[in-house]
């Protein structure tokens, strides 16, 4: 068994359980910043804390190490996705658009390996993938009735699928140039750089409350900044395609958030949804952990 790989999954497994952590706290939060403010200053409060990483490296001049156009690419993708998905999920519904947006992720990711690559992922990597994202999508959609979405909110979760996928996949060849610090720091930095204006124009001049400034900051530095850090650093053991499938772990913490924290009772339908997700996550580890003596890509 490869433990560099194993290390990897449960990095990625535990940042998943950060990022599942989102949906409550913003719960928590009063209803004061528009959302496109929520996510350009946790961009912003991710980049500290990644500067503060990074900071050492910085002054050895590690940043050279960076180049082509992976940086400016992951940037946009990640500003792309921090952006699509508030608007997709305001357009389409918190159920659907989350659905959409990290259900589509890992089948996007599979495909773009597939054409960047020329790789085609397992067989038992597809159908762990598709039996997790099935049962996400129930265990989203079980307390929604006839979910119905206009066509551009159904767009735009489906580009924050896309947008993830991508950056998924160029984070892994970023990684292996430099840091997982430096790597965030550049493409969040640059991220927040593209999320500010379009936060501005869309939400307005922003009125935080004191309660919404400490939400935001725990978005930012753990839910984002050290979930970001985990999920990068385990892309140089494991396949972009496997991280972006093991990030279905999101919605489990989720869910169980919802029932521990907020007080919800969910459907059988979404305990089956839980079931299906568990067996998904179970066959794409083992698909990883079978290919894990291969070159990764």
């Amino acid at each position: 068994m490869n433990t560099a790989s194993l290390r990897s999954i449960a990095m990625v497994l535990l940042a998943a359980m950060l990022w599942g952590t989102t949906g409550t706290a913003q719960s928590l939060a009063p209803a004061t910043l528009s959302p496109y403010w929520v996510g350009a200053l946790r961009l912003g409060f991710a980049s500290a804390f990644f500067a503060v990483l990074a900071w050492p490296a910085l002054r050895r001049g590690a940043w050279r190490g960076l180049r082509g156009s992976a940086l400016p690419l992951a940037a946009l993708c990640v500003a792309a996705y921090n952006l699509s998905f508030f608007a997709g999920v305001k357009a389409s519904g918190v159920a659907l658009g989350t659905a959409l947006a990290i259900g589509s992720g890992p089948v996007w990711a599979g495909l773009l390996q597939t054409v960047v690559l020329r790789r085609w992922p397992a067989p038992v990597w597809w159908l762990g993938t598709l039996l997790g994202v099935a049962g996400g999508a129930a265990m989203a959609l079980s307390g929604s009735a006839g979910a119905r979405a206009p066509l551009a909110g159904i767009a735009l979760c489906l580009l924050a699928g896309l947008s993830y996928a991508g950056y998924a996949l160029l984070n892994k060849r970023l990684v292996a140039q430099a840091g997982p610090a430096m790597v965030n720091l550049a493409v969040f930095g640059g991220a927040g750089l593209l999320s500010l204006p379009v936060a501005l124009l869309l939400g307005g001049v922003p009125t935080p409350s004191a309660a919404t400034w400490g939400v935001v900051l725990y978005l930012g530095l753990a839910a984002t900044g050290l979930a970001y850090l985990l999920f990068s650093a385990a892309l140089r053991h494991i396949s972009g395609a496997t991280g972006v499938t093991l990030a279905l772990a999101e919605p489990v913490t989720a869910f169980a958030l919802a029932i521990l924290v907020v007080g919800e009772r969910p459907s059988a339908m979404a305990f089956w949804g839980l079931g299906g997700v568990l067996a998904g996550l179970l066959l794409v580890i083992w698909s990883e952990l079978r290919a894990a003596p291969k070159l990764r890509a």
